[in-house]
Order: C-alpha cells, then structure tokens, then sequence
C-alpha cells in the first residue's frame, strides 16, 4: 500500500552535504514493506502514545527485530538522546506517562542536553522580543553608528548555508529561520529577501507590520543591489550625500561587495551633471572595530562553537593531506601565485582529513580557516579543536601548522607585505569580504580553487564509503517502512510527525558509523509536506497525524562515518483520491522531465522551470 516515488533533488542542500559527504544528490532505494515485517512489538503504552520512543533492536542471528522502549535501551545506544538534541534543532524531555515507563519527546522550549546550543534556543530568544522592538533597537545602533541601512545576510564568515547558532542573526532578528534569505533595515522600513522555497514559512513568520517581504526572481521585485541602488540614488538627489551601507564584512561574500560597489559607480555616472564630476551615491561602512549591530541588541547570543574534530581516515578519505598539498602546490605553480587561502568549511575539512560533530547542526564541518604556500600549511582555529591527541598527531604528521582563528587576516597581510610580487589565490565567488579586501587586485589571483575539483572527483575510496552508506540507510529505511505499515495499517492508529522523525532517527542511529541525522527530518503530513524544510515539534500549531487518510512526505537522511544519504519518499498508506493521484502524476512527470533534461549552456532555474509547469 505504500507508494515509492523517488521525485525531488535536494538541491539547496550545498557542499557541506555533497562534497564531503561523498553524495551530491543520493536516493535510496529499500525493499517494500512487506519484505521486512518479521518483528514482535512491545508497546510502551496505550495505541495513541503521541511520541513512543521505540528503537530497532536487530538480531543478527534469527535475522528477527524487536522494537523495545528506549528507556530500556539507554545503556545500549548512550548516544541516542545527544543525537537527537543535536541534529534536529531541539532538545529532549523523559517524562513518566504510561505506567510509569520512559517517553521521549520534542519541545521548542526544551532545555538542551548537548552542550552546543540549538536553533530551538535561536527561536525562543527571537520571539520573545517583539518585532517592532527588535527594529527600534537596530535602529538607535545605526544611528549611533551613522550608517542608513544595514544588511543581515544568513552567512557566516565561512559563507555557509547552514551555520552555528552564533551566526543566526537574521533569524534572530526576523524570526524567519529558513536557511536562505537577506535582511536589510533602513531608517523607517524593513524588508527580507528570499527564495520561493520559503515565500510560505517567511509569510506565516513575518511580522507583517514591520517587515516586507520580498520575492525573490518575482515580477516587479527588484535585487538587492537594484534596491540600494535606486535607494542611493534618491538619496545623493535629495540630500546632497551619500548613502551609508552598514555591512559586516566577515559575512558577506567578496564578490557581492564588489557587484554593490560596481553598481554604485554605475548609477554616480548616470546621474552626474558633469562627467568630470561623478557623486558618489553610497558608501560601504563594515564598522571595523566595532561589534556586529544584530550583536549589540542581541543579549543572550550562544558561544561560539569550539567542538573537537576528528580524523577521517585512509580508509575513507583514500588520499592524504600530503597528496592534497602537492596537488594545491602544484596549482600554485600553475596559477603564478605563492599562497593559496581556503575559508570554506567543506574545503577545510576535505584538505586536512577531519571532520566535526557539532559546530553545524548535520554538518560535518568545523569552523576554521586554511592557508597553503610552497613551503607551510596552516590552520586557523580554535585551539579546542585540535586538543584530542589523534587530531594533534595526524596534522603534525602532515606538518600542519595550527594558529589561532583570528589570524588569518593578518598573515594574508603579513604574507604580501613581505614581497611586492607574493600573490594570493583566493576564490572571491567563496571568501568573506574581510579576507578579500586587504589584498590588492594586482596581488589576487581570483580562480575556482584547487580544492573544488579534487572533492568533485571522486577516488574509489569515496565511492565505496557511498555505497556502503546507502546500504546500511537502506537496511534502516526498510525497518522504518516495515513500522510505519504496522502501525497505521495493523495497529489502526494515527503517528504524530515527531514520532515519524524520532523513530526514522532511531533506526539509523543503531546503524554502523552513524554519526547524525544529514539534515533536519521533514516528515510533512498532508499539507505540510508542501512547507520546504518543514520541522515538526511538538507544542506547534502546524503538527499533523499520519493515518489512511492522508499522504506524509519524508525527506530525510544520515551522516555516517564513510557517507551521506538524502532520501525523499512520499506514502499513502490509505486509498488516495483521484485529484491526490492526478496531483501527484503531474509533480512525478514534471520531475522526471527536468532530471532527463540535456542542459544546455547557461542554462537557469527559470528555463527549467518550464519543464515543471509543462505538465
């Protein structure tokens, strides 16, 4: 009774999930349902429990399963409750329901069991300050700074789409929490940009009366450069002075300081009296020495992370931090350049063979910076991260040489000032703007860098680690179907989506080099499942139950010690209706359009588009 359709790339899902995962975009194929029934359950209450904490327990003997409750297998699986508050952004609460017997369950308002904070925490700290408050505050802060407008992008200073709590400052600030989207405030208004994957969560989390929401690629919504250069204009006409931009130059990228900049001389020609004579119409402020403004009002903004790495090793990674180098070393040469600066955490991670657990909900990054020249290799990160003494031994090994975070700015510096000639490679489309500024453009050598296509090929080392885990994903994925069929078909009881989640995370934590769930589970029930990166929590207003009557989407996936999966599958579990069955004909034919599509050159999301809607 459960339909199977692999139909939906997960394509917001960046390099932190991909290149290092080993998977791109991976779809996990599982036995039906029916294939893998044989377990005996044992219940932990009454039929209805909202969130039954059960688990997998499988025997490798009989090739049999039993579910049992997790209170019972606590000592089994001591992990389980970390990963569950680490990787879905809220924490855990046992509660004594049900004779007595542990239940486990999910709360925005939960108090964390990890150390590292959670978005859960983002969320409470934004929405108990009112919007209208949070922007006077903003406001004072620019005033105080003399800037008219300030720009709160989704980045950290490593360019991320996800990123720590730390950095969540337009969350914070808007309490919109999609992974994607731009604030700007300006004097009297304030507008967020984002993408149609979150035109429906922006709409419902906006507080209309104080923010605009802006479409992003909609008719009639112009870019944010198109905005502040229409907005400066105006200004330098009605005041006779620049527009002060307010920007933090650590979380905003390179490239997008010099299309704002590009375009502000553009527009200065086009309203110049005398062509010897351009305005200037705006001015980047990035306030150096001063603290972010979304910081300042921000009083119980979380720590930044500090989580140990870890080894990657041969076996997995298949090639060493030597060989990398060389290769690093070799494009040096190549491009005439004499040091090469890395500040994407994937690139960090993939070069020197570690990873991290906890610095990024689901990703397997750890904040830092690297640098590689022909005769010295660095790292820039917090000391912490490097303390376990298997971490310390295999970058000594490899001759890496560990700094402090903060000095990377000022060895690039250091670097150019002692030779004239010395250039810096630096791939300005993934470099904070902090980092690009203080290298001249006679120095940059600005390139696709050499990482980026080491990661995109992979070694048969890789590829074996993607296999194995979409086989143990798999295996887990199967049980999963297996349960959700007994308990909506057999049992006849509705299954809240916490529940779907918890028990999905569940079987793929008792899987081999689990490590956290890929991404936040999106188990969207009936309408849900049309609410991109959609999270279920108890307490919310949106939460649905799974039964015969409604289809669920499942979008979900692992991070393993060797790979990465992504799977999205979508059940009915009932008797689908006939407009159901010809809605989703259309979405499946629409998505095995574009994924057979040749592209062509410069090809762009709006000609693809086509494809979709053509059915």
């Amino acid at each position: 009774a459960a339909a199977l359709v692999s139909s939906r790339h997960s394509h917001s899902r960046r390099a932190t999930k991909s290149a290092l995962a080993l998977v791109p975009c991976c779809l996990v194929f599982v036995a039906s349902a029916a294939s893998a029934r044989a377990f005996s359950l044992t219940t932990v209450g009454g039929a209805g429990a909202a969130a039954r904490a059960i688990i997998l327990d499988i025997s490798s003997s009989s090739g049999a399963s039993s579910f049992r409750n997790f209170g019972a297998r606590s000592e089994r699986s001591p992990n389980f409750s970390s990963v569950i508050a680490n990787t879905r952004g809220g924490a855990l609460a046992f509660k004594s329901k049900f004779g007595g017997k542990s239940i486990l369950t999910r709360h925005f308002s939960s108090v964390p069991t990890l150390e590292e904070s959670t978005m859960d925490l983002v969320k409470s700290a934004a929405s108990k300050i009112p919007a209208g408050e949070k922007l006077a505050a903003m406001r004072a802060k620019m005033e105080e700074n003399g800037v008219d407008v300030y720009i709160v992008p989704s980045d950290d200073p490593h360019l991320s789409e996800y990123v720590p709590t730390a950095y969540m400052r337009r969350g914070f600030l808007t309490d919109f929490h999609g992974s994607a989207g731009t604030a700007l405030v300006t004097k009297d208004k304030a507008y967020l940009w984002t993408d149609s994957r979150y035109f429906n969560e922006a709409t419902l989390s906006l507080d209309s009366s104080h923010w605009e929401l802006m479409k992003q690629s909609q008719p009639k919504v112009p870019t944010i450069t198109k905005f502040l250069t229409d907005l400066a204009t105006t200004h330098c006409q009605s005041n006779k002075s620049a527009l002060r931009v307010g920007m933090d130059a650590y979380v905003h990228s390179a490239s997008f300081a010099k299309e704002l900049n590009d375009a502000f001389a553009v527009a200065g020609k086009d309203i110049a009296e005398d062509e010897n004579d351009t305005p200037v119409i705006a001015v980047i402020d990035t306030l150096d020495g001063k603290p972010n403004i979304v910081d300042s009002i921000w009083e119980e903004r979380p720590p930044l992370p500090k989580n140990p790495f870890r080894v990657h090793p041969m076996k997995y990674s298949g090639m060493s931090v030597e060989d990398k180098v060389a290769k690093i070393r070799e494009g040096l040469t190549e491009k005439k350049a004499t040091l090469a600066v890395f500040g994407a955490l994937d690139d960090i991670a993939y070069l020197f063979n570690v990873r991290c657990m906890g610095d990024i909900e689901t990703c397997p990054v750890g904040i830092a910076y690297a640098t590689v020249s022909q005769d010295e290799v660095t790292l820039y990160c917090n000391e912490e991260k490097v303390k376990p003494d298997d971490v310390a031994a295999h970058l000594q090994s490899a001759n890496v040489i560990v700094k402090p975070y903060d000095n990377v700015v000022l060895d690039v510096q250091s670097h150019l000032a002692s030779n004239t000639r010395n250039k810096v490679w630096l791939d300005n489309s993934r470099s904070n703007y902090a980092v690009s500024r203080v290298i001249p453009e006679a120095n940059l050598v600005d390139a696709q860098n050499a990482i980026t296509p080491m990661k995109a090929c992979k070694n048969t080392a890789e590829m074996e680690g993607m296999r194995q885990a979409h086989i143990v994903d798999g295996a887990a994925m199967a049980h999963f179907m297996a349960w959700l069929e007994h308990a909506i078909i057999v049992e006849g009881r509705s299954v809240s989506e916490v529940e779907i989640d918890l028990v999905l995370t569940g079987y793929r934590a008792q899987q081999p080099g689990f490590k956290e769930v890929s991404f936040p589970t999106i188990a969207g029930v009936g309408a849900n499942g049309a609410i991109v990166h959609y999270r279920a929590a108890e307490g919310s207003d949106l939460l649905k139950y799974l039964d015969r009557n409604q289809p669920v989407l499942i979008d979900s996936g692992g991070q393993y010690e060797y790979g990465t999966t992504d799977v999205t599958r979508t059940w009915h579990l009932g008797e689908a209706t006939d407009t159901f069955k010809e809605m989703y004909t259309r979405v499946l034919k629409g998505n095995i359009g574009v994924d057979t599509m040749i592209f062509p050159g410069a090809c762009t999301v709006s000609l693809l588009h086509v494809l979709v809607i053509h059915f």
